[in-house]
């Protein structure tokens, strides 16, 4: 069995930039931006109540407070303040779960966020401290051997590890920096091969063109990617098709 996840409420205002409606036809877990990089109250109460509708898993995904940059900025927020506002951030999303009828059932970085709890210890602490200020049972997902899922694994939460259809991966098994050529794979054929690859072997072609074990339980296409929706699709069918039972993580 492998989730399928996707970033979610990445709106704000009249802004839109994920097909929320479609997306949550597919996926198995909805990663509900909090406002602080993307998302506003209306967004995330619309997005809940559609989860909770369609028997979605919702999960905050929690960021710097970088609005203007979408939280792929890098910032150096000190520990006890990114603890504050990742609990805040769960916070404001269990609010529009629970008058779904739902709950905020797991935690996952965002962007810059994400990327920086791969390797700093102290971040990654940070975070795994909002989470227990928030609710100190949440299931975090991460980049596997990150020090984030370490610092989740050492608080006695579950430690979800999730792979990427969509990144390029580099041979020590990180992701590609965006700011990188071919970071984001956006052929579709090859997100397909490469997600059954991932569910089927546990491994994922390099930007050098080897091979990398990554062992997953959640399978991420990312919302914002042009054709998310229709790429999430293709790729849910592929592992039908193939056997591979999607449903959300125990």
């Amino acid at each position: 069995m492998i989730d399928l996840n996707a970033d979610l409420g990445e709106g704000f205002g009249r802004w839109t930039l994920t097909d929320d409606d479609a997306l949550l036809t597919v996926v198995t877990s909805a990663n509900v931006a909090c406002g602080f990089h993307a998302g506003d109250p209306s967004v995330m109460r619309r997005i809940c109540d559609l989860a909770a509708e369609r028997g979605v898993r919702i999960g905050a995904q929690v960021s710097y407070r970088d609005l203007a940059g979408f939280g792929r900025r890098a910032m150096d927020v000190p520990a006890d303040e990114l603890a504050a506002e990742v609990a805040y951030q769960i916070g404001a999303l269990r609010v529009f779960a629970r008058a779904a009828g739902a709950e905020v059932a797991y935690v996952k970085p965002h962007g810059a966020l994400y990327n920086r709890t791969v390797h700093d210890a102290e971040q990654a602490a940070a975070v795994i401290a909002g989470v227990r200020l928030a609710d100190g049972a949440l299931p975090v997902l991460g980049l596997p051997g990150s020090r984030l899922l370490a610092a989740a694994a050492d608080a006695g939460l579950i430690a979800v590890p999730e792979a990427f259809a969509d990144r390029a991966y580099t041979p020590e098994g990180t992701l590609v920096p965006r700011r990188e050529p071919h970071a984001v794979v956006t052929d579709e054929d090859e997100v397909v091969r490469r997600s059954l690859a991932l569910a089927l072997d546990g491994a994922v072609r390099t930007a050098d063109g080897t091979s990398v074990a990554v062992a997953a339980r959640s399978l991420c296409v990312h919302g914002d990617t042009p054709g998310a929706a229709r790429i999430a699709a293709r790729v849910r069918a592929a592992l039908d098709a193939a056997g591979v039972e999607v449903g959300a993580f125990a």
